[in-house]
């Protein structure tokens, strides 16, 4: 069928027109320019205009590499020269090293690496100014900081990173905002179902602290860790004073226990009259003794500023549901074969421990042993030191109890040293247990520290260790070379102590 569209015909006529005049100018022009179009642009006066025109200085900033040509060829172009001009040698470390980056760019490794060194030979520094030149800071779009890092949405101000009403608060302060807060019960499990029952937000502030007292003198860590139940009872613990007085003045882990002057003999016996206290001081004491409760009542006035938790905190008192190890490593020499030669001589590692556990009438039992804690601690008993006395049942796994010694324990006060302040004098405690023999006895004097972060009393370290001859009256000190301090152990078999 024959075509009647005249203006169709003449479009076809003038495309092939065009297109046979750019086929005959574009195979006159060099090689490689013909791969940068390689699509003919849709509307005709558009693309001859763009291959006749210059490019404007944007887009000539656009097309430059960023490593490419840095030694100057901008300015050869500019010039109208050849990209195929001679390219001056690199005089300074700077132009070595950005020589050396343009060889990288193009994958010739072996001269990148020659120009680096000679620019490092140079310049130890010429990569800082070569980072400053071509990437100074402006380069890097600085990314704003998040003003709001947690979940919280943009419109609520994170408390959790900065504070809006200054310094932060003390912990005194935290702990007196509390105060005008209840107990809160626990929420529903489920949204719009009734809140779960919780009678104890209910009862009355009084039976409230009669029911925390019976918990501390059970067991004060358990009281101590109701602070951790809500914001009401951490108040009560850190401030209910009737609760501490209690703990402190009773005779289960307060001061009521604490003996500063000797309640039993060595061998464990009622104390008698004309017993002698063996110090090293000859010199009569004339100032009569204090019993617990008086020194406790002086204390709480004038030392702890009126605060039974800060005393049950801070003064130094004996743990009786545990025992006190002190653990003893040391090397001795050995001596070699003498029939058999050799390059060194033997080294022996010797352990042992001593235990130390009181008991609230004024004993303690002192164990010396090479037997292990787990081995000893349960048998530490007043019962079993006298069924093995002398080494009988030797059948039985309690035998280490054969060594262990009795002895009598009490602190130290201001009849120890009255030069000193009542509080200054407390903190040393003395021992004395029975010796080897009948002849002997030993004296011990140590001081409780505390070891570890928040714990209190649990170490006891040496002062001396002495031993007294009853027949001649003349003493002795033991030589402490090796000897460690004291660790408290909790032992669960010993309940709340005996």
């Amino acid at each position: 069928m024959e075509d009647t569209n005249p203006e169709l015909e003449q479009f076809r006529q003038q495309w092939r027109a065009e297109v046979s005049a750019r086929t005959q100018t574009e195979g006159n022009k060099d090689p490689k320019s013909t791969k940068i179009h390689r699509k003919p642009p849709p509307i005709t006066s558009l693309a001859s205009t763009s291959r006749g025109a210059k490019p404007s200085q944007e887009e000539e900033e656009a097309e430059h590499p960023t490593f490419h040509s840095l030694d100057g060829s901008r300015e050869d172009a500019g010039h109208g020269e050849s990209s195929k001009s001679v390219v001056r040698e690199p005089q300074s470390a700077l132009e070595h090293y950005e020589k050396a980056v343009e060889r990288e760019t193009t994958g010739k490794l072996g001269e990148s690496l020659s120009l680096y060194r000679k620019a490092f030979r140079m310049d130890d520094r010429v990569d800082q100014k070569y980072k400053s030149k071509h990437f100074p800071p402006s380069y890097f779009a600085s990314k704003p900081s998040n003003p709001n890092p947690s979940n919280a949405p943009v419109t609520v101000p994170n408390t959790a990173h900065h504070s809006l009403d200054g310094p932060p608060q003390t912990i005194k302060q935290l702990i007196g905002a509390f105060s005008g807060l209840s107990i809160e019960p626990a929420p529903p499990a489920v949204e719009g179902t009734p809140a779960p029952p919780c009678p104890i937000a209910t009862l009355p502030e009084e039976i409230l602290v009669h029911i925390f007292t019976d918990v501390a003198v059970l067991d004060v860590s358990s009281f101590v860790r109701l602070a951790q139940v809500c914001k009401r009872m951490a108040y009560l613990v850190a401030t209910e004073e009737q609760v501490w007085k209690r703990v402190c003045l009773g005779s289960e882990v307060g001061f009521g226990a604490m003996h500063y002057q000797w309640q039993r003999e060595v061998l464990g016996g009622p104390l008698k009259e004309e017993d002698i206290d063996f110090d090293d001081s000859d010199e009569e004491v004339t100032l009569p003794p204090l019993d617990s409760a008086a020194i406790t009542d002086i204390l709480h006035r004038t030392a702890y500023s009126s605060s039974w938790h800060q005393m049950f905190r801070t003064r130094p008192r004996v743990r009786f549901n545990g025992c006190y190890i002190s653990t003893v490593n040391y090397m001795r020499a050995g001596q070699a074969s003498q029939s058999q030669v050799t390059w060194h001589s033997p080294v022996h590692i010797v352990t042992y421990y001593r235990y130390l556990r009181f008991f609230r009438d004024g004993t303690v039992i002192s164990l010396l042993t090479t037997s292990e804690p787990a081995e000893v601690v349960h048998h530490l008993t007043k019962e079993l030191q006298e069924t093995h006395r002398g080494g009988a049942a030797p059948h039985l796994p309690s035998i280490v109890m054969q060594n262990a010694l009795r002895g009598r324990w009490r602190l130290s006060t201001t009849t120890d040293n009255p030069e000193v302040d009542i509080k200054d004098a407390e903190g040393d405690i003395f021992i004395e247990t029975e010796g080897v023999n009948a002849r002997y006895m030993y004296r011990m004097k140590l001081s409780l520290r505390s070891a570890g972060k928040g714990a209190r009393n649990n170490k006891l370290v040496w002062q001396g260790f002495w031993n007294y001859n009853l027949l001649t009256d003349d003493s002795g000190e033991f030589t402490l070379r090796n000897d460690k301090a004291f660790f408290w152990s909790r032992v669960k078999s010993y309940g709340d102590g005996a």
